[in-house]
């Protein structure tokens, strides 16, 4: 990293500062705004920089949410579902055009609506169905990345409707960058309207993108600073959600897409905002009671409050990412965990649990669930390293 660049994390626990490769870490105060909480703990150090010096990155503002209606799963909505979480964007609902007069629809408000599906030579794909679920949505946007016979149709019949080029080329192929750039411009245009958070561009010049998709960009100069090998992956384990990035080796999806890294999201699996959905997720599994014996605790360890029932809470976040992209678990998108080399774990867990406690959840993990005596080499960021090598890649 330059000597000459500030580098600034916002999260929705934390933030952290970096540099001259130095990362210090600051417990947000919720009583501020996040500009004053910032300058009231680090402004020594942001006084020394200048504006185009200063690169922020931020997941305060919750991210966009999200909801891709799509007319195949093996095409449509799996291509706009990797693009959107490689965005930085959270799903929180896909719906199979088919099924669209008996899908539910949600009752907060959506950020944007992603409508997908067709190749370019065909037509007729969509009808008067998605306008009527439309209609009772609540979104603030609306975005067509399809068949481009279906553009006029769509744009005379939906207010509002942004037109990107169609994610599906005529090869099947997956294009990736008029959608991705529209999202992460959404995103920018979200931050501006967010007061505690727009003000962060009186520090700095640069565009503030997401921080899920500044790790994305991350990972192919993570061996720049890691002993990371591939195929590996990376689990950022924070208060609201999980997020596993994931070398595309692993995956047994064949998808054709420029990025060698994919995204999945994990919205109940963190340890502060979504605790709650954590112990539900644990105690559901079939293996809890088992994992809680190898970890020396009982089920009480739940209605605890205490350092130590932050590392279990830990090491049961690690055990059922893994799980729920494991051959055990149908549910999710399927790794060869068997040909993985290297974990590398992010985030606030690399601060609560030990090298020693993080790999023995791993070695328990792929003795039960892989049968296997031997696990990939994990890597702790410590540091909070991994987001300084992305976010000056733009």
């Amino acid at each position: 990293m330059s000597q000459n660049k500030l580098l600034i994390d916002v999260g929705s626990t934390y933030f952290k500062v970096c540099a001259n490769n130095q990362v210090e870490q600051h417990f947000r105060d919720f009583n501020k705004d996040i500009y004053d909480d910032l300058l009231s703990k680090c402004s020594d150090t942001i006084s020394k920089f200048k504006k185009e010096e200063v690169f922020i990155c931020s997941s305060a503002n919750g991210g966009l949410t999200t909801l891709i209606i799509g007319v195949t799963n093996s095409f449509s909505l799996k291509f706009a579902t990797n693009i959107a979480y490689n965005s930085g964007i959270n799903i929180i609902n896909t719906v199979l055009y088919q099924d669209i007069d008996t899908s539910s629809i949600p009752s907060d408000l959506i950020d944007v609506v992603i409508i997908v599906g067709g190749i370019d030579s065909v037509d007729n794909v969509f009808d008067e169905r998605l306008f009527n679920y439309l209609s009772n949505l609540n979104y603030s946007n609306v975005v067509f990345a399809g068949t481009v016979k279906d553009r006029d149709y769509l744009t005379s019949n939906i207010k509002n409707l942004v037109i990107v080029e169609n994610i599906i080329n005529n090869k099947l192929h997956v294009v990736e960058e008029p959608l991705k750039n529209y999202l992460t411009n959404l995103y920018q245009a979200d931050i501006e309207g967010k007061e505690d958070i727009k003000h962060l561009y009186d520090l700095t010049s640069n565009q503030i993108f997401s921080t899920p998709y500044i790790v994305n960009k991350t990972l192919p100069f993570i061996d720049s600073k890691f002993a990371a090998v591939n195929p590996f992956i990376l689990i950022d384990i924070g208060g609201a959600t999980t997020d596993i990035h994931y070398s595309k080796d692993l995956s047994y999806d064949n998808m054709v897409t420029e990025n060698e890294y994919d995204r999945l999201v994990f919205k109940k699996l963190g340890v502060f905002k979504s605790k709650e959905s954590l112990i539900f997720a644990a105690k559901n599994n079939e293996f809890v009671y088992e994992l809680l014996a190898h970890l020396k605790v009982t089920e009480n360890i739940f209605n605890e409050d205490s350092p130590k029932s932050l590392r279990i809470l830990m090491q049961l976040a690690i055990f059922l990412v893994l799980y729920k992209v494991s051959e055990a678990h149908p549910l999710y998108i399927k790794l060869k965990l068997n040909l993985l080399k290297s974990i590398v774990l992010t985030g606030g867990i690399t601060k609560v649990l030990s090298f020693e406690e993080a790999e023995d959840i791993i070695s328990f993990f792929y003795k039960k669930i892989l049968t296997s005596d031997i696990h990939p080499a994990i890597i702790m960021d410590s540091n909070y390293d991994i987001w300084t090598l992305g976010i000056t890649q733009q």
